[in-house]
């Protein structure tokens, strides 16, 4: 009887070592993708692992970043002794096929289950671009991702059973995934809002629950917010200003959303009704399940989660700014999603008396979700035609173009002599400096704050390397900074760039 259990999900199990092989055959060219965010990522594990510090390749505590992650990668580079970047493919297949099995066991347990459901719905998982592109990187979404669906599990449990043992996990799980990804405040959002809504606990109760709640999931992330203000003075290092509107933030979300269903960039017009089609959409089964006291399903949590977490990308990308939003910022709201619209159509069989009426509409649906699933498989051989078959690799610092790189070249065997100790290096690109060379270097201010422009100007020695290819347009460029001092080239690398001197004991303009 207990292994007939276990056996009811051997099709997650399978599906889930078909995650894990997709990891690997995207990694298998140049290994894991590594973007600025992987390198910050991964120094601060190798600092935990050399000094015991969490600081990045520039000697800095990580503050823009939670500390969870790096504590993750500096742990398992500590047992295992192999660097991150090694590892990378190996552990980002292992957390995919982890978050493919917990998807299978959730649901397993949708009320009513559906085993055709569920298995078209692990292969629409599995081939998920947006899963697929944030599997195949070093990046911190790898381990929300799954953590958000332990959470489902975990708070589940105390809506069945309402101990405060039960939340207490629940809540641990939230903390933990708070020092993960900043983001991860949706998650606590989400169990908050669902205890507010809950009508089976008495008053007095109630509030009790929602203290030990948020004492709990804050915990962590409270410490490390302190712990970033002592170290850095500032609690998450500094922001900037939103330069995108509530609307265009609005039609980027529904960008996502297009290329999620196949649409193509001349549909984007769809965008805005789109994404308020879905918003509407959430709200509204959220408040039905609500008046029909049905907050205990795992259907209700993950429409709960999209709702909040989708609505917290759009509202603070309006008011902070970081990356536009793309599919890695909303991947953590695909699997939720893709059960939100598509898992009332299990209950609306189950009311539809006529069997012949059933079979129609059920066959209308396995059609509808074969084809989504078709758009996403044709999504994905072309980028592995792309970056596999075309041997370019995941985009970022080890594809191809870097591989060739003469600049890259240079800085992986460059004497380290040739500069001295004593001067700063300066770049555009900070992270590139160190995962080719190993050396530290600081960026060249930001536009935004002038302060620091104006004092940038004042240094009287430094080096600079400069990679166009890289140019960021929120920082100062070479042209401006050559427009006020006069740089001395030390090697010249092309169209790829550059490595400068600035010494104004020898150089006047």
């Amino acid at each position: 009887m207990q292994v007939s259990r276990y056996l009811k999900n051997y099709d997650s199990f399978i599906a889930a070592v078909l995650g894990f092989i997709a990891i690997q055959m995207f990694c298998s060219y140049s290994g894991i993708g590594i973007s600025p965010d992987s390198i910050m990522y991964t120094s601060a594990a190798r600092s935990l692992n050399t000094n015991g510090t969490l600081q990045t390749f520039n000697h800095i505590p990580i503050v823009d970043f939670p500390v969870f992650y790096p504590v993750y990668l500096g742990s398992i580079m500590f047992i295992t002794r192999i660097d991150p970047v090694v590892f990378g493919a190996i552990l980002n297949g292992l957390m995919f096929a982890t978050l493919i099995f917990t998807a299978g066991w959730i649901m397993q347990r949708f009320v009513p289950a559906s085993r055709p459901y569920k298995w078209l719905m692990l292969v629409a998982i599995i081939l998920s671009p947006a899963l697929l592109q944030v599997y195949s990187y070093l990046w911190s979404e790898t381990l929300f991702i799954v953590e958000t669906l332990f959470f489902m599990v975990a708070f589940r449990q105390y809506l069945l059973t309402r101990t405060v043992k039960a939340l207490v996990f629940a809540a641990l799980i939230a903390a933990i995934a708070c020092v993960t990804r900043y983001a991860a405040v949706t998650i606590v959002g989400t169990g908050g809002l669902l205890l507010l809504l809950d009508r089976t606990l008495p008053l007095k109760k109630k509030i009790t629950h929602i203290i030990i709640y948020g004492f709990v999931c804050i915990s962590l992330l409270v410490s490390n917010l302190l712990f970033n203000r002592f170290m850095s003075g500032t609690v998450t290092g500094p922001r900037e200003p939103s330069i995108t509107s509530f609307g265009k933030n609005l039609y980027y979300f529904g960008n996502v959303v297009c290329d999620w269903m196949g649409l193509t960039p001349n549909q984007y017009w769809l965008s805005i009704p789109l994404a308020s089609l879905i918003f509407i959409g959430f709200i509204a089964a959220l408040g039905y399940n609500y008046y029909r006291r049905h907050l205990t399903s795992f259907e209700n949590l993950a429409i709960t989660f999209a709702l909040v977490y989708g609505a917290f990308i759009v509202i603070s990308s309006t008011f902070s700014r970081y990356e536009r939003i793309n599919h890695r910022l909303l991947a953590p709201i695909y699997i939720p999603a893709l059960w939100g619209y598509t898992s009332w159509g299990l209950l609306l069989l189950k009311k539809i008396a006529n069997n012949n009426t059933r079979k129609i509409a059920g066959a209308v649906m396995i059609v509808a979700i074969l084809g989504f699933v078709t758009k996403e498989f044709f999504i994905d051989k072309a980028r592995y035609v792309d970056q596999i078959v075309g041997e370019y690799g995941n985009p970022g610092y080890t594809d191809e173009s870097w591989q060739d790189s003469d600049f890259a070249a240079y800085l992986k065997t460059i004497d380290k002599k040739q500069f001295d100790p004593k001067v700063t290096i300066y770049t555009d690109a900070h992270e590139a400096v160190y995962f080719f060379s190993g050396m530290s270097a600081y960026l060249v201010p930001h536009r935004f704050f002038k302060k620091d422009i104006a004092k940038f100007y004042t240094y009287k020695h430094y080096y600079l390397i400069w990679f166009n290819v890289l140019e960021n347009p929120e920082l100062i460029n070479l042209k401006d900074i050559q427009k006020v001092k006069h740089l001395k080239l030390i090697k010249d690398f092309g169209a790829e760039g550059g490595i400068y001197e600035y010494d104004e004991t020898q150089n006047q303009k």
